[in-house]
């Protein structure tokens, strides 16, 4: 009421975008929403007989993609639940979509919870998804206006979305680094996924938000290079060029079983030069 001038009371629709500004938003997340898709899909066939519905929706908090059964669509549509919509707080006041955005963590909304007293009758359940740089990039959302929806049922739904939007989260970051190893840190923490991705140089090239939390990285943005092993530890053993140069000779000697020949020829270099190099970083039989 203070921050955004929104009257709790007031019955006007819901603000949306016309549909230039819809296909340019989905347009600036294609890759993201593409694979998203199946992960949607599957949300959906979990909660769709029970008539929620399942939303996606850019870091602003306008509704990208839904999924609802055809006999909702037309309620879904009453209530504003439907591409085009705007559901931050700036334009709804407390909601599952926009507080969740706001707050950067899961949230339920149940009910009266709702700021505007048009949506009352409403259950959002709701999961930030952050995107390759640490910042959110969507959140993800199943509503429900079900008269018998109880909060015990509120909860099992919003475990469901958290780990699917961590699903989306994890997708996403391996498509943004096709070409690096991706290494998944253990963590306590369910709602956090913990991946580094690492390039053929073995330095650090990508953090979720739960990794950068958790190595003390750069929050949100760019990664300065890091060398993996100072991350993980051992990386004072791996100083020198001598030291670097044996454990590529004795990765390419362990990918060949031991076969000098082979392991020569993927190094680039002759049987008989790579015989010398053993002998002098002390590799043996």
């Amino acid at each position: 009421m203070e921050h955004h001038r929104l009257d709790p009371s007031a019955r006007r629709p819901n603000d949306r975008v016309d549909e230039a500004e819809l296909d340019h938003r989905r347009a600036c997340l294609d890759r993201f929403m593409r694979v998203a898709t199946a992960r949607l899909d599957h949300l959906f066939g979990l909660v769709g007989a029970s008539g929620c519905g399942v939303l996606l929706t850019d870091c602003d908090g306008v509704i990208l993609d839904q999924r609802c059964k055809d006999s909702d669509l037309t309620a879904f549509q009453e209530w504003g639940l439907w591409p085009g919509a705007d559901w931050s707080e700036a334009s709804e006041g407390t909601n599952g979509i926009g507080t969740c955005l706001t707050e950067k963590r899961s949230v339920t909304i149940h009910r009266d919870e709702h700021f505007f007293a048009r949506n009352t009758g409403m259950s959002c359940m709701d999961a930030p998804v952050f995107g390759a740089d640490g910042g959110i990039i969507a959140a993800l959302d199943v509503s429900s206006a079900r008269v018998d929806q109880t909060e015990g049922f509120n909860r099992l739904i919003s475990a469901m979305v958290a780990q699917t939007a961590r699903s989306i989260e994890i997708d996403y970051f391996r498509a943004t680094f096709p070409k690096s190893r991706i290494v998944v840190a253990h963590t306590d923490d369910s709602e956090m996924s913990v991946l580094l991705a690492v390039d053929a140089d073995d330095l650090v090239v990508g953090a979720t938000r739960g990794a950068r939390r958790v190595f003390r990285l750069e929050p949100t943005g760019f990664l300065k290079p890091r060398a993996a092993s100072d991350l993980f530890g051992g990386g004072e053993e791996c100083l020198g060029f001598d030291a670097a140069e044996r454990a590529a000779v004795m990765r390419a000697l362990a990918r060949t079983e031991g076969n000098v020949s082979e392991a020569a020829r993927r190094l680039g270099i002759g049987r008989a030069t790579l015989y010398r190099r053993m002998r002098r970083l002390h590799i043996g039989e």
